[in-house]
């Protein structure tokens, strides 16, 4: 069970939301932790976790330059890849669909792909947790009709998200196409990968500005009218709002890491919720006058469509938080970090 500890991940995106969380509760288990960052001068919060146990390293890398991640991937077991361009919009153009494939796409895609690269060069990467989204799932089918149940086989339609262009579709064709060209690179190149599908991650964070799933979940409470352009379309997609604890989303990739009947794509989020309860339980933990007009549709007469986690659950994990702790922590996190003022209940 020691040299099983002394195990060293690679984890790529390493200053973001998840990665920095990610790095936090590998360290926190034992393992060694190989950090591959764009800027190793500007990740010093992410030596603070490692508290001088000398089982954190840091390694300069860049999805845009095939080899660059081949030393941080060396002598690790597996590879957890978190990076992705958190694309949300495109500049405006007079074709805006070349300008998106051919400037934020393929670069994504080929990201990927260098990363996938280096492990097959390793000789010591065993498997790769891919990160994915929801946003690669509908609850809609292909009559547009609403689902009764959500699974990792309702997969969105790119022609669909390319016609439509809903709020963030930018951003839901890269996590489409860069996981796809991840399970097709893997397959021909015998490595085993799982991606973990993430709804709206929130609760604590590590990174220096507040992560861009919190500012979404919060935006009735901001009022941001981008973000909550988003938050708008998910519901529309979905049909209510998937949350995860950023701890627990943490837990899955390790147990995913980890388990080795795991295989393909699982859904990792505690529930589902209707935008009604949301909208409630941000005004119980953060009333104030920006949600006391919302309802978050209260009035909808469409039963919340449910995003099922039983794929993921049914090998054996279990979530460990639930909308009040989720909104609770983002929450008190907010304002600590001065996102939020603070407000007397």
């Amino acid at each position: 069970m020691e040299e099983e500890k002394l195990k060293s991940y690679c984890v790529t995106g390493g200053t973001g939301f998840i990665g920095s969380w990610l790095i936090k509760s590998l360290l926190q288990m034992g393992y060694k932790v190989h950090a591959a960052v764009r800027h190793p001068e500007k990740s010093s919060h992410l030596l603070k976790l490692a508290e001088g146990s000398g089982r954190l390293r840091l390694f300069k890398a860049d999805l845009r330059e095939e080899g660059s991640f081949d030393e941080a991937v060396r002598g690790c077991s597996g590879l957890f890849h978190v990076a992705a361009p958190m694309e949300f919009w495109a500049q405006a153009t007079e074709n805006i669909e070349s300008y998106v494939q051919a400037n934020i796409i393929e670069p994504a895609i080929q990201g990927t792909l260098n990363v996938l690269k280096s492990c097959l060069k390793s000789n010591t990467v065993k498997k790769v947790v891919f990160t994915s989204s929801i946003s690669t799932v509908t609850a809609r089918d292909s009559f547009g009709n609403w689902r009764p149940l959500v699974d990792e086989s309702c997969k969105i339609s790119v022609e669909h998200v390319k016609h439509s262009k809903p709020s963030g579709w930018v951003y839901v064709l890269v996590k489409v196409l860069t996981e796809e060209a991840a399970f097709q690179f893997a397959k021909e190149n015998g490595i085993d990968l799982v991606s973990t599908i993430t709804p709206t991650v929130a609760g604590p964070f590590l990174t220096p500005i507040v992560p861009s799933s919190i500012q979404v979940l919060l935006s009735p409470i901001t009022g941001d009218p981008e973000l909550l352009a988003i938050l708008t379309a998910v519901k529309s997609r979905m049909g209510s709002i998937a949350l995860s604890h950023i701890e627990d989303i943490c837990r899955a990739h390790i147990f995913l890491m980890e388990n080795i009947k795991a295989e393909g794509r699982y859904i990792c989020c505690a529930r589902s919720w209707a935008m009604s309860e949301v909208i409630n339980h941000l005004k119980k933990e953060y009333p104030c006058p920006a949600l006391e007009s919302q309802d978050g549709g209260v009035h909808n007469s469409v039963i919340p469509v449910e995003i099922s986690s039983k794929k993921l659950r049914n090998l054996g994990f279990s979530f460990k938080y639930e909308i009040n702790d989720i909104v609770r922590d983002t929450i008190s996190s907010c304002i600590h970090h001065g996102f939020l003022p603070s407000i007397q209940k």
